[in-house]
């Protein structure tokens, strides 16, 4: 549990729905007083997540196996996830369309557009808009989100990998991951020539098989599924997070929270530290 503000009642009214459902809650542990606890249980998980919905007053849960809550692997969306914005929303300020674009993306992002013909129609529509105004927008617009320098470089110190992946474009997700910390970041290749975009993509593009494969390849590279952490808002991040250990939905879209084992509601990524059992007095800031 984490809040802004967790008083002892809250820490009861989940221990009561804990045991009427059976969830045989044990112990309760701070991680931060008044900020964030573990209570332990020995039951169902599904249950017990059940029966903590809507606990406290703007209280995020997440329940999971304690002996696997410690993360070796990060890979996580960027936009409207690691940072607070959706780049191409922004970019198309600069082109004077930003409403016509914002719409299809959140249509995207809630799953009622296919993300690769979205991806490129919104692409195109960005045709001859300077490259000077990638830049522009990424020292102008873009602001990192709440808890996620410290998410990374803690989970990076305590030797975790960590990935960026975003459906996005590299020209914002490599200075974003190098900012933030992160040891590696794919995304997407924005066509240029003469100075202008072309309105066109490279090929493959990064959608939600490309996210989903980047976290099998590195499962397959020695990492236990059990111990992976997947983040993200969007519909294009729902495989990606159903294939992780711990599949977050952050301030996610409607079909993201209903397809996520976890998800964040009130708090900023710092949750994700206390998910791991890691206290503020231990994050790398």
């Amino acid at each position: 549990m984490a809040s802004d503000r967790i008083g002892q009642g809250d820490i009861a009214q989940a221990s009561d729905r804990l045991r009427d459902a059976g969830c045989q809650p044990g112990d309760v542990a701070w991680l931060d007083e008044a900020k964030a606890a573990d209570i332990f249980f020995a039951a169902d998980p599904v249950a017990a997540r059940a029966a903590l919905e809507g606990v406290g007053d703007k209280v995020d849960v997440i329940v999971q196996p304690a002996a696997t809550r410690a993360k070796t692997l990060l890979i996580a969306d960027m936009d409207s996830t690691m940072i607070t914005v959706e780049c191409i929303d922004e970019l198309a300020d600069y082109a004077g369309i930003k409403p016509q674009i914002a719409e299809i993306t959140e249509r995207a992002m809630r799953g009622e557009l296919d993300f690769e013909g979205a991806l490129h129609g919104r692409v195109a529509l960005l045709k001859g808009l300077p490259d000077s105004a990638i830049d522009q927008c990424r020292e102008e617009r873009v602001v990192i989100m709440g808890g996620a320098k410290a998410l990374v470089r803690t989970m990076k110190a305590r030797g975790a990998k960590t990935l960026l992946v975003s459906g996005g474009f590299t020209r914002f997700t490599g200075p974003v991951a190098a900012e933030i910390g992160f040891d590696a970041n794919v995304a997407n290749v924005l066509e240029i020539a003469d100075g202008a975009l072309l309105g066109t993509v490279t090929t493959p593009i990064v959608d939600a098989a490309r996210k989903r494969t980047e976290l099998e390849a590195a499962i397959t590279g020695g990492i236990d599924r059990a111990l992976t952490l997947a983040v993200g808002d969007g519909a294009n991040d729902i495989p990606m997070i159903q294939g992780a250990g711990l599949g977050v939905a952050y301030h996610a879209k409607p079909v993201t929270r209903a397809a996520a084992a976890a998800e964040i509601i009130h708090g900023d990524l710092s949750v994700l530290l206390y998910a791991q059992g890691i206290p503020s007095a231990e994050w790398v800031q």
